[in-house]
Order: C-alpha cells, then sequence, then structure tokens
C-alpha cells in the first residue's frame, strides 16, 4: 500500500468580534485548504468568544511592504490627522459666530455676492 502524503499550508486567522470593530490578527495554523482552515478557526474561536467575523488567509498569500516602500510612507503629509492640526479651531469657529457670513439669495449675481462679503 502506498501512503499518501498530505500537504498543510500555514493560515493566519483574522477576528472581528464587534459588528463595527476591525479585524484583528488572532493566531496561525496549519491546515490542508482554506475550508479546513475556516473550520479548525471557528472551532477554536466558538468556544472562548462571540465573534461577527471570522477570516483566514494563506501566509504565503499576504503582500508586505518593503522598507523602501516604508520610507514613501513616512513622506507622506499627516498633518492634518494630528491633533496640532486644529489648534486654533476654536477661535475660528468663535469668529465665524461674531460675524456671520451673508446669506446670499439665489437670484443674486456673482458680482453682487463677491462686493457683500466681509475682507480679511
Amino acid at each position: 500500500m502506498s501512503e499518501q502524503k498530505l500537504e498543510f499550508d500555514v493560515y493566519e486567522v483574522f477576528a472581528q468580534t464587534e459588528v463595527m470593530g476591525h479585524h484583528v490578527h488572532e493566531f496561525s495554523l496549519l491546515a490542508s485548504s482554506a475550508d479546513m482552515a475556516l473550520a479548525l478557526a471557528q472551532q477554536n474561536f466558538l468556544r472562548r468568544a462571540e465573534i461577527v467575523s471570522i477570516w483566514v488567509v494563506r501566509r504565503d498569500q499576504i503582500v508586505k511592504s518593503t522598507p523602501q516602500q516604508r520610507q514613501q510612507f513616512d513622506r507622506l503629509e499627516k498633518a492634518y490627522r494630528m491633533k496640532q492640526s486644529y489648534r486654533g479651531l476654536a477661535d475660528k469657529w468663535r469668529q465665524y459666530k461674531e460675524n456671520p457670513l451673508p446669506t446670499v439669495s439665489p437670484s443674486q449675481s456673482p458680482d453682487e455676492v463677491s462686493g457683500s462679503l466681509p475682507r480679511p
């Protein structure tokens, strides 16, 4: 009798625990197929925690960025994401509340509107 050798791949398991939450990497497992990996992940997780969704991804199918690409990420402008970018916003809102922009009717021409706007 000849023995049939099974090949196993490494799968990464990601789980979502809240409806609006993101998937988080939980663990890796060995499985012969994606269906088997999903079944094993579900057995492992459903015993312990309530989950919304499970993803299994074969490790060799995951593409990651290179160190050169990482340097490009650092060059991207991200100031708008930092809280320092919003400094002075309260003062601007206060200014607009004290001096609201004039209302414009649809019948006004662009020249009439631009003449009624306050100058900075």
